[in-house]
């Protein structure tokens, strides 16, 4: 629904400046607290993490709402701060899940039915704002109305929040539960840290989670200075298909192919998000060239209509800016996810992943805050992305056939007829009842022992 607002342009506001204001205030707070999130998710639990999380974007929208009626510029700016804190912790808690819940061989399943459903909120909102902008011929400030229905569908995924089960009761598809403590412990998340900071691997994924939204910005600011409102809403309606047709596309037939041995699927991946990039961007030099801020600036460059002749191609190109970064998304996401299945180390992947990317969206729209040629963000963003695939590369390498062996795992039956049999009540690890499969996985080599998970 953040993602909603954000596309009715200034998040609604009438005041872009504010808006701006706003949104530095809270990426900046987002980096910092997104190095120590992970640590705080592990130690609180997914399901309070998400619940504190969560609740951040109520106030934040609510801030909007407020500002509409009262014209309280500042709450805007309080509310972003402390989005910025609470959504550190709501990414590192999802990362987390996403990454450490579902079986080796759906991982990028997962992000793929997540990242549809994330960048649907995104695909309403710029559908709202269509609407009106056809409506009314431009969009200036959002309705009361909107923010009330915004900020109950927010509160429905506050309280669904508590319905998310804690990695040690959660049954896998495929019979089995994973030995964990309900939560870590302070010492622990600090050795973890530093362990994690020392890794070569993560070291070399600093420059794919620093490029991973540098883009945004660039492709904001032309969207916004290139086109007329309705073309602009047509172009963010483009960017959230794409992004939900490009995730479950290299989700479901290319991370998760079954053919492939799975470093050759991410071998494949980083092959498909390369191409695209290099493909998707090279077409976006090729008209990038054609004008500069000045020309946008001085009105030479004139707005364009989506019924235009000259619209041709660039709806497409929206489209396949958001289709290619979902793909590069992603590819992040199951690198991290190849390299371990403990919830604990992928809080702090997560955490640490999205601190850089927090990061390198606040220097993104500081550059473009201060008028910086197009060409100049266009390059930076391309040549960050290209420059951090070599180094994946590297990491994909390592990633072994199966991380199954590192774990202590059971079967949910075995403990049931376990307790069966000595007449006691089992625990509760969520479903009533979980079929077995004869393997844990293909390639496995854990040893199932019938013994109790750790509570």
């Amino acid at each position: 629904m953040f993602s909603a607002v954000s596309n009715l342009g200034a998040g609604g506001l009438s005041d872009i400046t504010l808006s701006d204001t706003s949104n530095g205030v809270l990426y900046g707070c987002f980096a910092v607290t997104g190095l120590v999130s992970g640590g705080i998710c592990n130690l609180l639990g997914p399901r309070l993490t998400l619940f504190i999380g969560t609740l951040g974007y109520a106030l934040y929208v609510g801030s909007l709402w407020c500002y509409q009626t009262q014209h309280t510029g500042w709450f805007v700016i309080f509310a972003g701060a402390i989005l910025g804190v609470s959504a550190a912790l709501l990414w590192s808690a999802q990362g987390s899940i996403m990454m450490s819940y579902p079986l080796e061989k759906d991982k990028g399943k997962a992000f793929a039915v997540f990242w549809a459903i994330f960048q649907f909120g995104s695909f309403i909102g710029s559908i709202i704002a269509l609407a009106i902008n056809i409506r009314d011929g431009q969009l200036s400030a959002v309705s009361t109305s909107t923010y009330i229905a915004f900020v109950v569908i927010i509160l429905v995924g506050v309280a669904s929040s508590f319905l998310v089960l804690p990695p040690n009761r959660v049954i896998r598809s495929d019979g089995t539960i994973v030995k964990l403590e309900a939560v870590s412990k302070p010492h622990e998340e600090v050795v973890g840290m530093i362990k994690l900071l020392k890794d070569w691997r993560m070291l070399a994924l600093v420059p794919m989670f620093f490029a991973s939204n540098y883009f945004y910005a660039y492709q904001g600011a032309v969207n916004a200075g290139r086109f007329d409102g309705p073309t602009r809403a047509l172009n963010a309606t483009l960017e959230g298909a794409g992004a939900i047709v490009g995730a479950l596309m290299i989700g479901y037939f290319v991370l998760d192919l079954k053919y492939l041995h799975r470093r050759n699927r991410g071998y494949l991946g980083l092959a498909v998000a390369a191409v695209l990039v290099i493909v998707v961007w090279a077409v976006a030099l090729a008209w990038q060239v054609t004008f500069t801020r000045e020309d946008v600036a001085n009105g030479t460059a004139n707005k364009i209509n989506y019924h235009d002749s000259n619209y041709k191609g660039k709806g497409a190109l929206y489209f396949f800016f958001y289709f290619s970064d979902a793909c590069y998304q992603a590819l992040a996401y199951w690198i991290m996810s190849a390299l371990t299945n403990d919830p604990f180390k992928l809080a702090r992947y997560a955490g640490l992943y999205k601190a850089l990317q927090s990061a390198g969206s606040a220097g993104s729209f500081g550059m473009d805050a201060v008028m910086t040629p197009y060409l100049n963000e266009h390059l930076a963003s391309w040549l960050m992305l290209l420059a951090s695939f070599p180094l994946a590369y590297l990491v994909v390498r390592t990633i072994k056939e199966t991380n199954y062996e590192d774990e202590a795992v059971v079967y949910v039956d075995d403990v049931r007829r376990e307790h069966a049999e000595e007449g006691t009540a089992p625990p509760p690890y969520g479903g009533a009842s979980v079929e077995k499969t004869d393997s844990i996985e293909k390639g496995s080599t854990s040893e199932v022992a019938p013994e109790l998970p750790a509570a």
